[in-house]
């Protein structure tokens, strides 16, 4: 559950912020353990009619672009010999984003009161992932923070590109299909009535797919609003539907198992989880919390279940790869191998680091031929409805002339 809560620090300061726990006690007891009071603590329900919410969503966040520049500035003034302070007050003069003005000042009395800034990091749950958090208190713990934090850097620019290129891959798909809609409406509302009064002048015996289209036009024609309306909302529909909780295992069984995007997405929970394991270990976190931090990484939850068995196993002593190994539909062998190799020479980390490379590599190259890919089925679709709409079109004009002669 996400709360809201608002708490006093050591030197009797209050601050306000949110973060997740499994109930009220519970954030009660963290807040207290890093020294503070906690004065109120409310759940912090989403409500999708809420509007002021949905715009703070919205507008009052920190891009992925922001939070690597900050972890890269801060990595380097730290080398550089400037106080943990003295670098975020630094940063807090250069941002322009009020959210992270805000973040910057409650990292700020957080270092002044004696806290750490993973303890500051840790109450911006919606900015700062488990991920960052870790490698951060890691970096802080082996005394090479400005090293975590770099890392961190480097780990959140591949993300952050990955992720942007797999949208752009998909943009030209979505333009296409958007397009296609556009015009369709159109031509509906507009050219169809035009045509359905011909053929009723003339008497004509209209098939079933002309019959439809001229129904569908007639209601374009005289509610297009409202079907602009129906189908925006329908979209809004269908993708709240899909985000729905109860809907994920549904949802996930079925893009594992999509002809292009399965193998995509299965390279990408690869990539994803070697690659953070790697991170998490070469910071210096033990393997059962990699693991666990890793499972809020991923986001298929088929993906998710497999991790918390594999700590789950390694908690009773057995071997890391044995989990990989028994779900091959999942993980790809080489992975499960390489892991093996890893345990048994003792550079885990290498092995899971290598096994990122080799997929991140992998997911460039297939989004980089995805349009290429995409673009027949495209023409294969668009090709479709053009030409049903032109034969249920033109078989009555077919009518008329067997009439004439």
């Amino acid at each position: 559950m996400l709360f809201t809560y608002k708490a006093k620090l050591k030197n009797g300061e209050i601050f306000e912020g949110t973060m997740e726990a499994t109930d009220r006690f519970s954030l009660s007891h963290e807040l207290k353990s890093r020294g503070n009071t906690p004065i109120s603590i409310t759940e912090k329900r989403s409500n999708f009619f809420d509007l002021s919410s949905i715009l703070g969503r919205i507008f009052s966040r920190v891009k992925a672009d922001e939070q690597i520049i900050f972890t890269k500035n801060l990595s380097g003034m730290l080398r550089a010999g400037l106080s943990l302070f003295r670098a975020l007050s630094v940063l807090k003069k250069q941002t322009k984003n009020t959210t992270l003005d805000k973040i910057l000042t409650s990292l700020s009395n957080e270092i002044n009161a004696g806290g750490t800034l993973s303890s500051g990091l840790e109450k911006f749950p919606e900015v700062f992932s488990k991920l960052f958090v870790s490698m951060t208190r890691a970096g802080e713990e082996s005394g090479n923070l400005s090293n975590a934090l770099s890392e961190i850097g480097v780990n959140l620019e591949k993300s952050h590109s990955l992720t942007k290129k797999i949208r752009g891959a998909l943009i030209y798909p979505g333009v296409i299909l958007s397009a296609m809609v556009l015009i369709g409406i159109l031509m509906f509302a507009f050219v169809v009535p035009t045509l359905a009064n011909t053929f009723k002048e003339l008497g004509v015996q209209l098939p079933v797919s002309t019959r439809f289209i001229i129904a569908l036009g007639n209601f374009f024609s005289q509610y297009l609003i409202l079907s602009f309306a129906l189908i925006i909302g329908s979209v809004a529909g269908i993708i709240s539907l899909v985000r729905a909780s109860f809907m994920e295992k549904y949802v996930d069984f079925i893009i594992i198992r999509l002809p292009i995007v399965g193998n995509l997405s299965k390279e990408l929970n690869t990539a994803r989880t070697t690659g953070t394991m790697s991170s998490l270990l070469l910071s210096g976190v033990s393997i059962t919390r990699a693991i666990e931090i890793t499972e809020d990484v991923v986001q298929n939850i088929y993906y998710k279940r497999v991790l918390k068995k594999a700590k789950e196993e390694v908690e009773k002593g057995a071997p890391f790869s044995k989990v990989f190994e028994e779900n091959p539909n999942l993980f790809p062998v080489m992975m499960s191998e390489m892991i093996q190799v890893g345990e048994e020479t003792g550079k885990l980390s290498d092995m899971l680091l290598q096994v990122a490379s080799f997929y991140e590599g992998e997911i460039e190259n297939k989004t980089k031929n995805l349009s290429i890919v995409i673009e027949p089925v495209l023409m294969v679709v668009i090709g479709a409805a053009v030409g049903f709409f032109a034969i249920s079109m033109i078989s009555p004009l077919y009518s008329i002339m067997d009439n004439i002669k």
